[in-house]
């Protein structure tokens, strides 16, 4: 494992495999992700350009019993080919988790019990070089032993520092028994390093926090003693003397130091509490306080992960590297947070400091860390890849990778731009007009010249960020993406027909040329399913001609293209949910209009995204079904509604986001997108009155034999997905609505 300060800065990748214990119940974040079932995950990973892959072997997961009775075979496939795809890897024994079920963090014989283990790998793995036997010990100690949340649930600061030395103990040991193996062996020592901000009435805390984060790192290096500044800490919390001092005369310093780093790595700790949301507040040394993200508090953003490297590199003088970078957000902050952990550590290099890779976590993403895999509810953050749809897709992360990678200028549009936390909509929620005082100096930590040379630093020139057109400026989507364009921090220009009439194709042009988008989605069409059975020519002009001129212009720009379909494509005659492949078979004009208009689209260009979706509703319209049920209902009307045509609702929200997702990741081709459930419009109704607290006594089932309509509708037109389950089901969709009903009208 050799490096030059010469060398580019290298790519890792990481699968996020924390197989932590919540009760007695294990939550296995690589079975979750499907990468123990897939053989070509290596070549996949291989192809991004990654140089190393942090990979676990999990002593939970391979050796639950005893050594004797291990189950090396998952291992034994991909390691092997690994090495064939030639990508190198960082070996993780125990990932956020306490070991097997005979042991525990507070056992005392976690140690040795695990350095067994580490010994095992090793001898029948001997070419690893690379090694991180324990994963963030000072975090999971933390959240093991100080917050209750991981097994084994305990709430003390004894409890914390127990865990912690006897993680550090079995690193120290593991080491030992890997390098009696293999004499160049490097350990790769991680954990999370942030920063705690704050008021000074919360001082004392923040001082000990800061000091605390080194805890780890300070032990492996042999740092520890009477000196050092929590010795009194740890003598208080029950640490004994020589189990502290063990570490000064069993050193095992990291070889890399590696530096965890997300959003919520740095915090603010204030205590005002009725200036931030409720949620946020909680008990800290017998103070009521704020615990918050740095980055939703502090008046200006965070200093990001350059400043921190620093610390780490003048307080070690050990080679970095930002062992984790990833966030759960829209697509373009993905892009955008690796770019600026990329950046940093570039930074850091220029001041001095020995960084060696950053790597791009949670390659196929993770399951429920919004509640910090205390639950297992299937809340899913998308990585590099998206494993929803069975095979991995690769997102836009995916082509940013191979970019640098190569060496190369990283040019999507939806890269350049500051992230959520560098904008204003990242305080949220705290109050405007007493916000916290001042973000306290970073100077203090960082060597001059350091300071001076980040201080000085010329930011890159931004490139030129091209627009994504949006046509259809009067109608609830259109509307929707400007809205949604403009909180997500994506330049966009909505198009009313005047601007660009898609039936025209000199307008069309006209647009292109002046506006010069990389994206374009069509929001517009024809939309009175009922009156198109007696106007059906422009009925066809904006369904069908208006997407196929588009499209056409598109592939002469090289301009990506989103259009939508409907669901009123299929007849309606099958009992379970369409699929995208299913034959089209519309019984109406309105639906022939939009069937014809996707072969339109897809023979002129292949590479467009149709989305062929069902029933809007959303926060920002007064008309659409869900709206005027509950209106009705809230003004004593009777409100009545079929109940024998069944369909998937569309909340409106989530059909934009997730579009953009898509459309960032240049997706193509058909796809359908709802909330997944099948429900009939008077079950909608009843089930969206439930949701509101409303009686539903005034709501009433009718036959759509009864209804007013003059098209013929498909009695079931659900529709699934087999690419992938996208969007969220139905009822946390209806919770938000509810939530956010009434809010102004979209753009």
């Amino acid at each position: 494992m050799t490096f030059d300060m010469k060398q580019a800065l290298q790519i890792w990748g990481g699968l996020e495999c924390t197989c932590n214990r919540v009760g007695d119940e294990y939550f296995d974040q690589a079975a979750r992700s499907g990468h123990e079932q897939r053989g070509d995950d290596p070549a996949r990973i291989a192809a991004l350009g990654i140089t190393r892959l942090r990979f676990p072997i999990l002593w939970e997961k391979t050796a639950p019993g005893s050594l004797h009775d291990a189950d090396w075979s998952w291992p034994d496939r991909q390691l092997p080919a690994l090495r064939e795809a030639g990508v190198e890897v960082i070996a993780g024994l125990v990932h956020h988790g306490s070991g097997p079920a005979h042991t525990s963090l507070l056992d005392a014989d976690f140690g040795d019990k695990l350095a067994a283990y580490a010994g095992a790998v090793a001898a029948r793995y001997p070419w690893i070089d690379a090694w991180t036997p324990v994963n963030e010990p000072l975090t999971t100690a933390r959240f093991s032993g100080l917050y209750g949340l991981w097994y084994p649930h305990a709430r003390t600061d004894a409890a914390f520092v127990t865990a912690l030395l006897n993680q550090c103990r079995g690193i120290v040991l593991s080491m030992a028994a890997i390098r009696a193996v293999n004499p160049r062996a490097r350990l790769v020592q991680t954990d999370d390093l942030g920063k705690t901000w704050g008021t000074s009435t919360m001082a004392a805390t923040i001082k000990f926090y800061n000091e605390r984060r080194w805890l780890g790192w300070d032990l492996l290096c042999g740092r520890v003693d009477q000196q050092h500044r929590l010795w009194r800490y740890l003598m208080k919390s029950g640490a004994k003397p020589a189990d502290v001092l063990w570490f000064a005369e069993h050193p095992c310093p990291p070889d890399i130091i590696g530096v965890n780093y997300y959003v919520t790595s740095e915090r603010w700790l204030d205590h005002r509490l009725e200036r931030f949301p409720q949620h946020t507040s909680g008990v800290i040394a017998g103070r009521p306080c704020i615990d918050i993200e740095a980055a939703r508090a502090m008046p200006r953003p965070i200093g990001g992960a350059a400043p921190l490297l620093l610390e780490a590199w003048q307080r070690y003088g050990l080679p970095l590297a930002v062992t984790e970078a990833h966030i759960d957000a829209g697509r373009e902050d993905q892009l955008r947070w690796f770019m600026e952990v990329w950046r940093a550590a570039g930074d850091a290099r220029a001041a001095g400091a020995d960084v060696r890779a950053v790597t791009a976590w949670s390659l196929f993403g993770a399951f429920d860390w919004n509640s910090l895999v205390t639950r297992s509810v299937g809340y899913y953050e998308s990585g590099v890849f998206d494993i929803r749809g069975g095979a991995p897709r690769p997102t836009a992360l995916a082509a940013l990778l191979r970019q640098l990678a190569r060496g190369e200028q990283v040019t999507h549009p939806a890269a350049q731009g500051p992230g959520w936390w560098r904008r204003d909509v990242r305080l949220a929620g705290v109050s405007a007009r007493r916000r916290p005082n001042p973000q306290p100096s970073l100077h203090d930590p960082l060597p001059p010249q350091a300071l001076q040379l980040l201080r000085n630093r010329v930011p890159e020139p931004p490139l030129p960020v091209a627009p994504i057109l949006i046509s259809g400026a009067s109608g609830t989507l259109g509307r929707a993406f400007a809205r949604i364009c403009a909180q997500r921090h994506l330049p966009f220009v909505l198009l009313a027909r005047a601007d660009m009439d898609i039936t025209d194709a000199g307008s069309v042009e006209r647009a292109l040329e002046r506006f010069q988008p990389w994206a374009v989605i069509n929001a517009s069409g024809y939309v009175r399913v009922d009156a198109a059975e007696h106007d059906a020519e422009r009925c066809f002009r904006e369904n069908t001609i208006g997407p196929a001129v588009l499209a056409a212009a598109c592939a002469r720009h090289g301009v990506h293209l989103t259009t939508f379909s409907s669901d009123m494509v299929f007849d309606g005659r099958r009992d379970d949910a369409y699929l995208e492949d299913d034959d089209v078979s519309p019984i109406n004009v309105y639906g022939r209009s939009k069937a014809e208009g996707e072969n339109a689209v897809l023979g002129r260009l292949p590479g467009a995204l149709v989305v062929r979706t069902s029933s809007f509703f959303g926060p920002w319209d007064r008309y659409n079904f869900v709206t005027q049920a509950l209106d009705a209902l809230e003004q004593g009307r009777r409100f009545t509604a079929p109940h024998d045509i069944v369909m998937s609702p569309t909340y409106v929200p989530d059909l934009v986001d997730t579009c953009l997702n898509l459309i960032i990741d240049g997706e193509s081709g058909l796809w359908h997108l709802t909330n997944g459930d099948a429900v009939s419009w008077i079950d909608l109704a009843r089930r969206a009155a439930s949701t509101a607290e409303l009686d539903p006594a005034a709501l009433v089932a009718n036959h759509s034999s009864e209804c007013s309509h003059v098209a013929a509708r498909p009695l079931n037109s659900t529709l699934q997905s087999s690419r992938g389950i996208l969007m969220p089901n139905l009822q946390h969709a209806m919770d938000r609505f509810v939530a956010q009903r009434g809010e102004a009208p979209a753009w």
